[in-house]
């Protein structure tokens, strides 16, 4: 039984399955999403324009907006159920393993979503749930 449950989201469908799932497989379990703000998605045209500052601060926005939609679409809001929003900076797939690794929240589970890349766009783009999968020092439960 999953006490405190990771749970990766961007805001894609993938990681909104990933959310209901969580909350409905272990319903007594502490939740804490978690948005990775990546440097590498931001093209140096939108980083020299708006400033790199303001430029993060517009991330940290969009990943708080993406928190309350998730929430609210899952019927997490207004509820005794703890949820915790947590916003890191890096690669996805380390920043994932980093906070399972040297964390002292205590996760004892992680549950994400995938895109279900096949073939070629698997290798080119690589596979933030795959790395995952493989460095957890915690079980892993992908939902596609």
């Amino acid at each position: 039984m999953a006490e405190h449950v990771l749970v990766p989201t961007d805001g894609s469908p993938q990681s909104v399955a990933a959310v209901r799932f969580a909350a409905t497989e272990w319903p007594d379990a502490e939740l804490t999403l978690l948005n990775v703000i990546n440097p590498a998605d931001a093209d140096y045209r939108e980083r020299a324009l708006s400033g790199s500052e303001e430029w993060f601060q517009a991330e940290k926005r969009k990943a708080r907006e993406t928190f309350a939609e998730v929430k609210a679409e899952v019927g997490l809001v207004d509820t005794d159920r703890p949820v915790t929003d947590r916003i890191e900076v890096g690669s996805p797939q380390k920043v994932i393993v980093e906070v399972l690794d040297g964390d002292d929240d205590g996760y004892d589970h992680v549950v994400m979503g995938s895109h279900g890349r096949t073939g070629v766009s698997r290798i080119l783009l690589g596979s933030v749930a795959e790395e995952v999968l493989r460095r957890s020092p915690v079980p892993v439960t992908i939902v596609r």
